[in-house]
């Protein structure tokens, strides 16, 4: 995973809280708690998962190009 960027800064959309975190390589994250308001994440219409509708840096497979999470 060469060229890959692992850190990704999440943003709630309710609060504004954000907080860098490492994403995951071997799965999509699908829910993420913001550790402010509790708000439980959920990917936006058309995307894979969290990072890839709130974080600075879309998750590994698509950096890599590919589609990610089979089947959702």
């Amino acid at each position: 995973m060469q060229g890959i960027e692992l850190e990704s800064k999440i943003t709630c959309p309710k609060c504004g809280f954000s907080k860098v975190e490492i994403m995951p390589t071997n799965a999509c994250q699908w829910y993420y708690e913001c550790e402010s308001c509790k708000k439980l994440l959920k990917p936006l219409k058309g995307d894979c998962c969290v990072y890839c509708s709130y974080g600075t840096v879309k998750c590994p497979p698509i950096q890599e190009g590919n589609s990610c999470c089979f089947g959702k």
